[in-house]
């Protein structure tokens, strides 16, 4: 006889055909229940929820019309959610990017063989819960018992009153689910297929998700970076290929992306500021002042140096500050000092190197005054710090204003082939007859600027026989050097290349420069001692004039740069004997010679006893504190004693001497000196801490000076209107940016990625 429809044989027969067992059997619904659909346990009288409401179902609603494993098999109920509920929470996740209880439920899970039941915290409960960790976790009951359930893995935890939540923060750190789901703490959206090539050229399959705030992140990195003006998420074509390439990411107007990149400044600063507060090394910082040639505007470029804790030498620039004129000293002094003070190290500085200029000299006092005597070392006598790249170029225009009518007619010849596209055509033809390959294209110096000379003659002279050639075809070209002309210039150039070669050296900013400068000077010297003795006369009087600026400006920075020599293990006392001697003429055993060494040894023994002192504050290891618990009250009593009576020239003179009288380490041309004190200078605890902080001054304001050319880009004729303050924040981020992704591509950790690894550390402490 076939099944009446609706009876139970008909329902075990329909879910026969849809696979479930036949065991299974459905309950009789409870009194007021409407079969197949649980009572809420939210409900009230009248069946209303709270708030008058209808109320919402609390347990599972067969969907498929399969009966739900394990009922009337005599086993305890495995209930799943309501299906409107399950509806309701995957819309939510989707949403949200996170999936929330919406409701009080009974929610009954188990293992296969249904033992355990779950009941959910109800809502106001949960209101009660502040830790972080139960926005990824549930409360759960389970045998009368509440436990924690992961969101990612759904592993049970015990917790409670006497659990505490420390170790459910290590488990979601540990979670391999919640890290395949996340990024940055933000629920990850259902990920895909792409394409991506590796390193030996094969094409491969990985998963990737969309992540629309990474995706938002990344365009608002890439207007900064490449100085790309914010109007160009509004172009229609910049639209079509972004929606072309991904078409769900949102591209939102360029007052949004300028406010994101405002925010993103705001919180890399705060945290570059707060670990700066923290930061146990002196900082070093160079200035300049740069007018911006669209807006009439002067600007004050301010940068940071210094030695951080794993020993590398980092450079941020600090603020781009807008300055009113006049450019007083006194204004100088003010807007520099408010920097300093807003990044914590008015009282950690150790050096302010600026250009050559009366303005600047008195800046530098009032800052000195401004800061405190007593809060720099050697009461601020070390602090000035002149450009070096500046004396060189002073040095050396000098000595050019001699020769200029010389090369007069060389910077003719390239004005006048670089004058039109169809000239240096012309001019490539002849280039070509002659056999000669053009390398580099000619270019008209600055006579402002004496690199830029040597940079002009260096490329016009391989060109000679291509305006020999040009005299004959062109006949308006009346400029052709004479032969005594061509070799004068390349004279110059030879003579010329050693002060490019070595401003090029001191203008690095990714190396240690201070170590190097005392010799490379002394170089400069003694070529120009043999300069002196040319037949040529404008030769000689082109030497004497670069040797009278050099003795002016020499005197006043041999001191600080003396230490640093010192301190390279490779040259020790023997490289100061050596330049001392050379400088002045005389032998290296000779009592002038000895005398200045001693003066920079003195002056070694001085700083060295002002670190001293700052470190009487510092609290023993654990282990070396002798407690009363442990030893006799007599043997503390003993030991001050004995501390007190310890003079503090004696303590440092053995650091200083045992340093000296070690062997030199053998001499090569790549030395690290850095990794050198990181690992051998543990032997000189306090002349480690002067070498970290001697190392990490700049002998140029290149560093500075280079946001200039950036910044003449931003500021264009197009982009005039910017403010000062966001001026600020596009420089400033976009040198950000590029340390990190700079390090970022050597595989080490930079500023800002040590920055964001604090900040998680922080974050996950807050768990």
């Amino acid at each position: 006889m076939p099944p009446q429809p609706g009876s139970k044989d008909d329902l075990e027969s329909l879910l026969q055909e849809r696979g479930t067992p036949s065991a299974a059997r459905l309950q009789p619904p409870a009194s007021g229940q409407v079969p197949g659909r649980p009572l809420s346990t939210s409900a009230s009288k009248g069946g209303r929820g709270r708030g008058g409401r209808a109320a919402r179902p609390a347990a599972a609603v067969i969907q498929t019309g399969r009966r739900p494993p394990g009922i009337g098999n005599g086993k305890r109920p495995a209930a799943v959610r309501p299906a409107a509920q399950a509806r309701d929470t995957t819309s939510n996740s989707q949403a949200d990017g996170h999936s929330e209880p919406i409701d009080t439920t009974m929610a009954v899970e188990g293992d296969d063989n249904g033992e355990e039941v779950e009941e959910e915290m109800n809502d106001a409960a949960k209101r009660k819960l502040t830790s972080k960790v139960w926005k990824e976790m549930k409360k759960v009951k389970i045998d009368g018992d509440w436990k924690a359930k992961c969101d990612y893995c759904h592993k049970i935890l015990t917790t409670g009153p006497k659990a505490g939540t420390n170790h459910l923060a290590i488990h979601l750190k540990s979670c391999t689910l919640r890290k395949l789901k996340t990024r940055d703490g933000k629920i990850l959206g259902q990920s895909s297929l792409k394409l991506s090539a590796k390193d030996d050229g094969t094409v491969g399959v990985e998963n990737y998700t969309f992540d629309q705030e990474y995706a938002r992140e990344q365009l608002g990195n890439m207007l900064v970076l490449h100085d790309y003006p914010l109007s160009i998420v509004d172009h229609a074509g910049f639209r079509r290929f972004v929606h072309a390439l991904q078409p769900l990411f949102k591209l939102h107007t360029r007052n949004t992306y300028r406010n994101d990149i405002v925010d993103r400044y705001n919180v890399e600063r705060k945290k570059a500021v707060e670990y700066m507060l923290v930061v146990q090394s002196r900082v070093a910082v160079t200035t300049d002042m740069w007018t911006a040639d669209n807006q009439k505007k002067g600007y004050m470029a301010v940068t940071a140096h210094f030695i951080d804790e794993s020993w590398k030498l980092r450079s941020i620039l600090m603020r781009f500050i807008y300055v009113p004129a006049p450019h007083t000293a006194d204004v100088i002094a003010e807007q520099l000092h408010e920097s300093l003070v807003d990044w914590n190290i008015d009282e950690k500085l150790m050096t302010v190197t600026v250009d050559n200029c009366t303005t600047n000299d008195k800046a530098i006092e009032l800052i000195v005054d401004n800061i405190g005597k007593k809060k720099l070392l050697c009461e601020g006598n070390m602090v000035h710090m002149r450009c070096c790249a500046h004396i060189l170029n002073l040095i050396v225009k000098d000595g050019l204003d001699v020769m200029k009518s010389a090369i007069d007619n060389i910077r003719e010849s390239v004005a006048y082939w670089t004058a039109t596209p169809k000239r240096w055509e012309k001019f490539e033809e002849m280039a070509k007859f002659k056999k000669v390959k053009i390398t580099r294209r000619l270019k008209l110096d600055c006579k402002t600027r004496w690199n830029s000379t040597f940079i002009m003659l260096d490329i016009a002279l391989p060109y000679r026989a291509v305006f020999e050639r040009a005299k004959q075809v062109d006949k308006q070209y009346v400029y052709l050097p004479d032969d005594n002309e061509w070799e004068f210039a390349t004279d110059v150039v030879d003579r010329l290349r050693l002060f490019y070669e070595i401003t090029e050296l001191f203008s690095g900013t990714d190396y240690v420069t201070a170590n190097v400068y005392f010799p490379k000077i002394c170089e400069i010297k003694m070529k120009m001692g043999h300069w002196a003795t040319s037949s040529d006369p404008i030769i000689k009087e082109m030497t004497e004039q670069m040797n009278t600026k050099f003795d002016k400006y020499w005197k006043d920075i041999q001191g600080l740069m003396g230490i640093a020599t010192l301190l390279d293990p490779r040259y020790k006392k023997q490289m100061l004997v050596a330049c001392f001697a050379m400088l002045n003429g005389v032998e290296p055993g000779s009592y002038e010679c000895t005398e200045k060494v001693d003066g920079i040894v003195a002056s070694l023994h001085a700083l060295l006893e002002e670190y001293e002192v700052e470190d009487d504050a510092y609290q023993p290891a654990e282990g070396t504190i002798i407690s009363t618990t442990k030893a006799p009250a007599i043997m503390n009593i003993f030991h001050d004693i004995v501390a007190q009576q310890r003079p503090t020239a004696a303590k440092v003179q053995g650091e200083i001497e045992q340093y000296l009288t070690d062997a030199l380490v053998p001499y090569v041309e790549k030395f690290n000196v850095l990794d050198w004190w990181k690992v051998a200078g543990t032997r000189y605890p306090t002349l480690r801490k002067v070498a970290r902080d001697i190392f990490a001054i700049p002998v140029t304001t290149v560093a500075s000076e280079s946001a200039f050319s950036t910044s003449g880009r931003i500021i264009n004729e197009h982009r005039r209107r910017l403010t000062s303050h966001m001026l600020e924040v596009l420089m400033c981020s976009q040198d950000w940016l590029r340390n990190k992704y700079k390090d970022a591509h050597k595989g080490e950790a930079s500023f800002w990625t040590c920055l964001q690894d604090i900040q998680e550390g922080m974050e996950d402490l807050a768990l």
